[in-house]
């Protein structure tokens, strides 16, 4: 299966916070997105959700919401030439779900990751569960590249170094 829509990412972020302040100011101004693509199952079932993102991206950028096998199915139809996407998930287990339904990810950004229930510590201010720990790993297995980077200008570290 060849996702076309891949040559259209121009960033594949995990973010709890999906769309935000950084993302918006930091990330769109050095991918130069023009489409935000938020992949949540829950999101994209929650109309009050998805009517809140939309009055966060800046008026120039469009934003789609959609489930993981819909989003699957978006990637693997292709988007415009001229669509720059920003892919944003709360967790790298929704990224994992997509590669599993045959969308390889050359790269995973690892962002805003808090702790809650079920996740710890997994450096400096990241907290993974072991779920999503097994998920980053698999999608390294698998040839994605996965690196922490909270904004643009950020030194990337390797995820794969962390998990030796």
């Amino acid at each position: 299966m060849e996702a076309k829509g891949l040559e259209n990412i121009v960033l594949t972020r995990v973010d709890d916070r999906l769309v935000h302040g950084q993302v918006m100011t930091s990330w769109q101004k050095a991918t130069d997105a023009n489409k935000v693509m938020v992949v949540d199952d829950e999101v994209a079932n929650n109309n009050l959700m998805k009517t809140v993102l939309k009055g966060v991206v800046p008026s120039q950028v469009k934003l789609g919401v959609f489930t993981v096998q819909k989003a699957v199915d978006r990637l693997l139809k292709g988007f415009k030439p001229s669509d720059k996407v920003i892919l944003l998930v709360k967790s790298p287990v929704t990224v994992w779900q997509m590669f599993q339904a045959g969308i390889e990810f050359p790269s995973l950004n690892i962002g805003g990751m808090g702790i809650s229930a079920g996740r710890k510590t997994f450096y400096q201010n990241i907290a993974c569960s072991d779920e999503e720990i097994e998920a980053m790993r698999g999608l390294i297995k698998g040839g994605c590249k996965v690196s922490i980077q909270i904004v643009a200008d950020d030194p990337k570290k390797d995820v794969a170094d962390i998990l030796k």
